[in-house]
Protein backbone atom coordinates (compact mmCIF):
# COMPACT_ATOMS: atom_id res chain seq x y z
CA UNK A 1 0.00 0.00 0.00
CA UNK A 2 2.30 2.68 -1.18
CA UNK A 3 2.02 6.17 0.36
CA UNK A 4 4.99 7.38 -2.43
CA UNK A 5 5.04 11.57 -2.53
CA UNK A 6 2.57 12.00 -0.19
CA UNK A 7 3.51 13.84 2.87
CA UNK A 8 2.36 12.46 7.02
CA UNK A 9 1.64 14.47 9.43
CA UNK A 10 1.68 12.21 13.20
CA UNK A 11 1.25 14.44 16.20
CA UNK A 12 2.44 12.90 19.09
CA UNK A 13 4.98 11.00 17.14
CA UNK A 14 7.68 10.85 20.05
CA UNK A 15 6.61 7.51 21.53
CA UNK A 16 3.79 5.07 21.69
CA UNK A 17 0.85 5.03 18.97
CA UNK A 18 2.22 7.78 17.39
CA UNK A 19 5.89 6.87 17.00
CA UNK A 20 4.34 3.15 16.04
CA UNK A 21 2.26 5.28 13.19
CA UNK A 22 4.90 7.53 11.83
CA UNK A 23 7.33 4.64 11.57
CA UNK A 24 4.48 2.52 10.08
CA UNK A 25 3.37 5.49 7.69
CA UNK A 26 7.39 5.59 6.63
CA UNK A 27 7.51 2.61 5.77
CA UNK A 28 4.74 2.34 3.50
CA UNK A 29 6.36 5.40 1.37
CA UNK A 30 5.25 8.62 3.01
CA UNK A 31 7.79 11.21 3.88
CA UNK A 32 6.64 12.18 7.69
CA UNK A 33 6.38 14.47 9.70
CA UNK A 34 7.06 13.79 13.50
CA UNK A 35 5.32 16.54 15.99
CA UNK A 36 5.69 15.95 19.46
CA UNK A 37 6.04 18.12 22.43
CA UNK A 38 8.90 15.96 23.47
CA UNK A 39 11.97 16.94 20.92
CA UNK A 40 14.09 14.34 22.43
CA UNK A 41 10.73 12.11 21.88
CA UNK A 42 10.34 13.24 18.12
CA UNK A 43 14.35 13.16 17.23
CA UNK A 44 14.24 9.13 18.32
CA UNK A 45 11.21 8.71 15.96
CA UNK A 46 13.07 10.34 13.09
CA UNK A 47 16.36 8.48 13.62
CA UNK A 48 14.43 5.02 13.69
CA UNK A 49 12.58 6.00 10.80
CA UNK A 50 15.82 7.42 8.70
CA UNK A 51 17.89 3.96 9.90
CA UNK A 52 15.62 2.12 8.12
CA UNK A 53 16.22 4.30 5.01
CA UNK A 54 12.87 6.30 5.08
CA UNK A 55 12.35 9.85 5.13
CA UNK A 56 11.03 12.21 8.37
CA UNK A 57 11.57 15.10 10.00
CA UNK A 58 10.61 16.15 13.45
CA UNK A 59 8.95 19.33 14.33
CA UNK A 60 9.06 20.48 18.13
CA UNK A 61 5.93 22.30 19.25
CA UNK A 62 1.93 22.62 20.71
CA UNK A 63 -0.59 20.78 18.29
CA UNK A 64 -3.45 22.31 20.27
CA UNK A 65 -1.85 25.87 20.16
CA UNK A 66 -3.17 28.39 16.84
CA UNK A 67 0.36 30.34 16.24
CA UNK A 68 2.36 26.68 16.52
CA UNK A 69 -0.20 24.83 14.05
CA UNK A 70 0.27 27.66 11.84
CA UNK A 71 3.86 27.92 11.67
CA UNK A 72 4.76 24.02 11.68
CA UNK A 73 2.06 23.14 8.83
CA UNK A 74 4.13 26.66 6.86
CA UNK A 75 7.67 24.27 7.60
CA UNK A 76 6.00 21.00 7.32
CA UNK A 77 4.53 22.38 3.86
CA UNK A 78 8.01 24.01 2.76
CA UNK A 79 10.45 21.16 3.50
CA UNK A 80 8.65 18.01 3.62
CA UNK A 81 4.84 19.02 1.01
CA UNK A 82 1.97 19.62 1.47
CA UNK A 83 0.36 17.76 4.30
CA UNK A 84 -2.09 14.84 2.83
CA UNK A 85 -2.51 12.20 5.19
CA UNK A 86 -2.74 13.61 9.10
CA UNK A 87 -2.96 11.85 12.10
CA UNK A 88 -4.18 13.39 15.20
CA UNK A 89 -2.70 11.33 17.70
CA UNK A 90 -1.49 13.39 20.34
CA UNK A 91 -3.48 13.78 23.58
CA UNK A 92 -3.89 13.16 27.69
CA UNK A 93 -5.33 11.39 29.94
CA UNK A 94 -6.43 11.30 33.19
CA UNK A 95 -8.24 9.90 36.36
CA UNK A 96 -10.61 11.84 38.20
CA UNK A 97 -13.66 11.58 40.21
CA UNK A 98 -16.33 13.38 38.32
CA UNK A 99 -17.04 15.14 41.41
CA UNK A 100 -13.60 16.47 41.66
CA UNK A 101 -13.02 17.22 37.98
CA UNK A 102 -12.00 21.00 37.85
CA UNK A 103 -12.87 23.82 35.86
CA UNK A 104 -8.76 24.42 34.57
CA UNK A 105 -8.98 20.51 34.36
CA UNK A 106 -11.19 19.90 32.19
CA UNK A 107 -10.79 22.95 29.80
CA UNK A 108 -7.22 21.61 29.51
CA UNK A 109 -8.53 18.47 28.41
CA UNK A 110 -10.74 19.50 25.66
CA UNK A 111 -7.98 22.04 24.92
CA UNK A 112 -5.79 19.43 23.90
CA UNK A 113 -7.65 16.00 23.14
CA UNK A 114 -10.57 18.09 21.20
CA UNK A 115 -9.86 22.03 20.15
CA UNK A 116 -5.97 21.00 19.38
CA UNK A 117 -7.32 18.33 16.71
CA UNK A 118 -10.35 20.22 15.30
CA UNK A 119 -7.58 23.26 14.97
CA UNK A 120 -4.76 21.40 13.25
CA UNK A 121 -7.37 19.49 11.22
CA UNK A 122 -9.42 22.53 9.74
CA UNK A 123 -5.32 23.97 8.55
CA UNK A 124 -4.66 21.22 7.16
CA UNK A 125 -7.31 20.32 5.05
CA UNK A 126 -7.06 22.73 2.59
CA UNK A 127 -3.97 21.44 1.28
CA UNK A 128 -6.22 17.90 0.57
CA UNK A 129 -8.72 20.38 -1.05
CA UNK A 130 -6.17 21.40 -3.45
CA UNK A 131 -4.77 18.08 -3.96
CA UNK A 132 -8.27 16.63 -4.62
CA UNK A 133 -6.82 13.76 -2.07
CA UNK A 134 -6.68 13.89 1.62
CA UNK A 135 -6.54 11.59 4.61
CA UNK A 136 -7.69 12.40 8.40
CA UNK A 137 -7.10 9.92 10.89
CA UNK A 138 -8.44 10.95 14.53
CA UNK A 139 -7.21 8.29 17.38
CA UNK A 140 -9.78 8.42 19.63
CA UNK A 141 -10.79 5.93 22.50
CA UNK A 142 -13.28 3.22 23.67
CA UNK A 143 -13.99 5.05 26.87
CA UNK A 144 -15.63 7.20 24.31
CA UNK A 145 -17.38 4.11 23.81
CA UNK A 146 -18.38 2.18 26.70
CA UNK A 147 -17.71 4.96 29.31
CA UNK A 148 -15.07 4.96 32.19
CA UNK A 149 -15.39 5.21 35.92
CA UNK A 150 -13.73 8.41 36.80
CA UNK A 151 -12.69 9.31 33.15
CA UNK A 152 -15.80 11.55 32.21
CA UNK A 153 -13.54 14.17 31.12
CA UNK A 154 -11.29 12.36 28.97
CA UNK A 155 -14.27 10.08 27.56
CA UNK A 156 -15.93 13.02 26.60
CA UNK A 157 -13.37 14.94 25.12
CA UNK A 158 -12.90 11.40 22.92
CA UNK A 159 -16.61 11.35 22.18
CA UNK A 160 -16.28 14.75 20.51
CA UNK A 161 -13.65 13.30 18.54
CA UNK A 162 -15.60 10.09 17.35
CA UNK A 163 -18.82 13.02 16.29
CA UNK A 164 -16.15 15.32 14.79
CA UNK A 165 -15.28 12.24 12.68
CA UNK A 166 -18.92 11.72 11.14
CA UNK A 167 -19.13 15.61 10.39
CA UNK A 168 -16.00 16.13 8.44
CA UNK A 169 -16.05 12.85 6.65
CA UNK A 170 -20.10 14.15 5.56
CA UNK A 171 -18.69 17.65 4.42
CA UNK A 172 -15.72 16.08 2.47
CA UNK A 173 -16.64 13.46 0.93
CA UNK A 174 -17.26 14.29 -2.08
CA UNK A 175 -13.91 16.27 -2.00
CA UNK A 176 -11.63 12.97 -2.48
CA UNK A 177 -10.99 12.70 1.85
CA UNK A 178 -11.52 10.47 4.29
CA UNK A 179 -12.22 11.02 8.27
CA UNK A 180 -12.26 8.12 10.19
CA UNK A 181 -11.27 7.17 13.55
CA UNK A 182 -9.56 4.77 15.61
CA UNK A 183 -10.46 4.25 19.37
CA UNK A 184 -8.23 2.12 20.86
CA UNK A 185 -8.82 -0.56 23.49
CA UNK A 186 -5.98 -1.68 26.21
CA UNK A 187 -2.85 -1.07 24.52
CA UNK A 188 0.42 -1.10 26.04
CA UNK A 189 2.38 1.82 26.01
CA UNK A 190 4.28 4.64 27.87
CA UNK A 191 1.09 6.49 28.63
CA UNK A 192 -0.54 3.44 29.85
CA UNK A 193 1.73 2.36 32.15
CA UNK A 194 2.10 5.40 33.67
CA UNK A 195 -1.78 5.45 34.80
CA UNK A 196 -2.94 4.08 37.65
CA UNK A 197 -4.02 0.51 35.99
CA UNK A 198 -2.72 -2.84 36.74
CA UNK A 199 -1.65 -2.99 33.19
CA UNK A 200 -0.95 -7.07 33.95
CA UNK A 201 -4.35 -7.89 35.52
CA UNK A 202 -6.31 -5.35 32.93
CA UNK A 203 -4.85 -7.02 30.14
CA UNK A 204 -5.75 -10.63 32.06
CA UNK A 205 -9.46 -9.67 31.96
CA UNK A 206 -9.86 -8.71 28.36
CA UNK A 207 -11.34 -11.20 25.96
CA UNK A 208 -7.89 -11.76 24.74
CA UNK A 209 -6.06 -12.00 27.74
CA UNK A 210 -3.15 -9.55 27.01
CA UNK A 211 -3.10 -5.80 25.80
CA UNK A 212 -2.46 -4.55 22.07
CA UNK A 213 0.64 -3.25 20.87
CA UNK A 214 1.20 0.25 19.50
CA UNK A 215 1.42 -1.44 16.04
CA UNK A 216 -1.80 -2.90 16.14
CA UNK A 217 -2.77 0.72 16.01
CA UNK A 218 -0.63 1.44 13.43
CA UNK A 219 -1.64 -1.24 11.39
CA UNK A 220 -5.01 0.32 11.04
CA UNK A 221 -3.96 3.72 10.71
CA UNK A 222 -2.01 2.44 7.48
CA UNK A 223 -5.18 1.49 6.15
CA UNK A 224 -6.88 4.21 6.18
CA UNK A 225 -4.04 6.14 5.23
CA UNK A 226 -3.97 3.66 2.09
CA UNK A 227 -5.90 3.38 -1.52
CA UNK A 228 -7.12 0.45 -0.36
CA UNK A 229 -9.74 2.29 2.08
CA UNK A 230 -10.82 5.25 -0.36
CA UNK A 231 -14.04 4.37 0.36
CA UNK A 232 -14.19 4.28 3.58
CA UNK A 233 -15.34 7.37 5.86
CA UNK A 234 -16.95 8.24 8.97
CA UNK A 235 -16.27 5.39 10.35
CA UNK A 236 -15.34 4.11 14.23
CA UNK A 237 -12.69 1.43 13.59
CA UNK A 238 -11.88 -0.60 16.77
CA UNK A 239 -8.83 -2.13 17.51
CA UNK A 240 -9.62 -3.37 21.06
CA UNK A 241 -9.27 -7.51 21.34
CA UNK A 242 -12.88 -7.37 21.64
CA UNK A 243 -13.27 -4.90 24.27
CA UNK A 244 -16.01 -3.38 22.28
CA UNK A 245 -18.16 -5.17 19.76
CA UNK A 246 -20.35 -3.35 17.87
Amino acid sequence: MSLKNKTAVVTGGGSGLGRACAIQLARDGAAVAVWDLNRDGAAETVRMIEAEGNRAAAYVGDAAAKADINSILARIRAELGPTLILVNNAGITGFVPFLEITEEALQRMYRINLMGPFMLTQAAVPDMLTAGWGRIIFISSSSAQTGAINMAHYSSSKGGIIALTKSLAREFAARGITVNNIPPGFIDTPMTRSSPIDVDATAKDSPMKRAGQPEDIAAACAFFASEAAHYITGQTFGVNGGRVIS
